[in-house]
């Protein structure tokens, strides 16, 4: 938890979430946020690594009752600070990789928005996808979000100049795949690797999406752009954001599951 303690304490993650290029990746998933939930007379919701609460306190604000789960205490201060005491929202402290304390199929939507982004082998990302999957109702949603790998090839690798560098530490396969360990922070995924996982869980995928897709190639034209414009973009966005043909070109994607 070290390295992830010191990141979150020190990295604006709200912050980038309320830029103009951020926008693009929380209103996506808000969006199908929304759609998880359609014709749910019950919700229940459940965020796993809710961080500074950026999605839980939103839903929480909206009436829905929420189960706030995040590890890195930073965070899960930030996140209570934000609460009157009204909202329906349940904040604890816990792993993603153990969800114990929590019962069985008590949740209508589980939510995976970070805690992927940082589980470096097959076996903690399966743990972690499982105990979603477990706590999660017989029909309900799992999102579950990943960094991709291809992005960060192509923007940190060749556009940042580190080809030499991430080469002499070997931090590439043969076939361009990212090799990260928890100093890295980030574990990057292909679409394949996703589909692996899914293959091992009682669960149907709805829907891959590409949350941010094209936006942070263009981060710096997004930020300046004009609200209509912007609108165009996020019109533009959700146009192509289901196509599975651009999916790992972009930045993130979100799975969305549906529980056998």
């Amino acid at each position: 938890m070290g390295f992830l303690e010191d990141f979150y304490s020190h990295y604006d993650e709200e912050g980038r979430l309320l830029s103009r290029h951020g926008q693009v990746e929380y209103l996506t998933t808000m969006k199908y946020i929304r759609e998880s939930l359609e014709g749910v007379s019950d919700p229940a919701v459940l965020e796993v690594g809710a961080g500074t609460g950026r999605y839980s306190v939103t839903l929480a604000k909206m009436g829905i009752p929420v189960t706030a789960v995040e590890l890195v205490g930073h965070n899960l201060e930030q996140l209570r600070s934000k609460l009157d005491g009204s909202e329906p929202l349940t904040a604890l402290q816990g792993n993603a990789l153990d969800l114990s304390f929590l019962p069985d199929a008590s949740f209508s939507l589980t939510m995976l928005l970070g805690p992927l982004y940082h589980l470096y082998t097959k076996e903690d990302q399966l743990k972690a996808l499982s105990e979603a999957v477990r706590v999660t109702k017989p029909g309900g949603i799992i999102l579950a979000a990943y960094c991709m790998n291809e992005p960060t090839v192509i923007q940190y690798v060749f556009g940042m100049n580190r080809l030499h560098d991430v080469m002499d530490l070997k931090m590439l396969t043969p076939d361009w795949h990212c090799i990260s360990e928890p100093k890295d922070l980030f574990q990057l995924m292909r679409t394949e690797d996703i589909d692996t996982l899914n293959a091992a869980l009682p669960v149907v995928r709805q829907k891959l999406v590409a949350t941010d897709g094209a936006t942070n190639y263009k981060r710096e034209y997004i930020d300046s752009m004009d609200d209509r414009t912007f609108e165009q973009w996020m019109d533009f966005h959700f146009a192509i954001c289901e196509r599975q043909d651009l999916i790992g070109a972009s930045h993130h994607t979100l799975d969305i599951l549906r529980k056998e």
